[in-house]
């Protein structure tokens, strides 16, 4: 009986001891194998993982302890099931517990991309083509492709993407971040047209875009914006030619021409279906991405008398009712003559 009961005792203590020994695990820095140059452990958790798939995966990424503990760890915490799919660090000084927490609350590694206001789509595939661990699953396709990819089959890029700061888990697709960005601006597109002005001289919320992408790249100044797609609007109700300079310069690099940035008559004499010079009403697209300043100012131009402004060489634009007077500006602000 004696020897029974030692027996008994010392599986409870062994028992306790193994208790104790995982309590103190669970709390304890988890030791990392950390490739070259790489301050921590990339987890990728795929959708639907199992507890065990994911301790398994969890130390073939380089966590450096048992795939055993860590499961039962999992399923004892009665979270297991509650674990997030997604891409995840594992940090120096990272223990069980908190590898655990990290996952359970879906506390992805992350990153941004900002994509910014009078960028073309060039320009966007450009930035998402540098940006920090994205998987970049456009780059091999053309426009028209990605358009199609993103449920917008025969929609032209230009303008479609709405200018912000981006954040996306790391490892994500760039064609996450497009359509991250192409429904923003379909919302923020919707909101301002439902917004217009009674008589806006427009006609779709396509043609605010349109509108809009010009408002931006005649002016950055915010005070600037209302006045500017006033002059517009005025010019549209009449059938005046917009006259703007950006759209031929888009006109120009869109038709594959020759360009260094800097118009010449022969390029405001060539025509195009973006120059507004030889062409009357909006180009067939946008020429940029808008901002929501520019996008409300399409819909809600100003109330103004003025039909041409020149830039003034400070950002900002001086605004002309005539063209006598517009003259007198140019020569003013352009030629510098008194």
């Amino acid at each position: 009986m004696r020897l029974l009961l030692r027996l008994i005792a010392a599986l409870l203590a062994l028992a306790l001891a193994g208790v104790a020994a995982g309590v103190w695990w669970h709390s304890q820095p988890l030791s990392l194998r950390l490739a070259a140059g790489n301050p921590v452990v990339d987890l990728q958790v795929p959708p639907g993982a199992a507890a065990q798939r994911v301790a398994r995966d969890a130390v073939a990424a380089g966590v450096d302890t048992s795939a055993w503990m860590l499961e039962a760890l999992f399923r004892a915490s009665g979270q297991a099931h509650l674990i997030k799919a997604g891409s995840y660090e594992v940090a120096p000084g990272t223990t069980p517990q908190q590898l655990l927490a990290k996952l359970v609350n879906g506390d992805q590694a992350v990153r941004s991309v900002a994509l910014i206001e009078g960028w073309t789509f060039a320009q966007v595939r450009q930035a998402l083509s540098k940006a920090e661990h994205l998987k970049q699953d456009s780059q091999a396709l053309d426009a028209k492709t990605i358009m199609k990819t993103l449920g917008k089959p025969g929609v032209h890029p230009e303008g479609r993407f709405f200018p912000d700061t981006y954040v996306y888990a790391k490892n994500s697709s760039d064609l996450d971040v497009l359509r991250q960005a192409a429904t923003a601006m379909d919302t923020r597109l919707a909101e301002v047209w439902a917004q217009r002005q009674p008589g806006v001289p427009l006609k779709s919320p396509d043609e605010a875009l349109v509108l809009a992408s010009i408002v931006e790249k005649e002016t950055g100044r915010e005070a600037d914006r209302g006045q500017v797609a006033g002059v517009f609007a005025n010019r549209l109700r009449i059938g005046m030619r917009l006259q703007t300079d950006p759209t031929v310069s888009y006109g120009v690099v869109d038709a594959g021409q020759p360009f260094d940035g800097r118009l010449r008559r022969v390029h405001l004499d060539t025509d195009t279906p973006y120059n507004t010079y030889t062409r009357a009403g909006l180009p067939p697209t946008p020429i940029a991405m808008p901002g929501l300043a520019s996008l409300r100012a399409a819909v809600r131009p100003a109330a103004t008398q003025a039909m041409y402004f020149v830039a003034r060489g400070d950002g900002s634009s001086q605004f002309s009712a005539t063209l006598d007077a517009h003259n007198q500006a140019v020569r003013r602000y352009i030629l510098k003559q008194p």
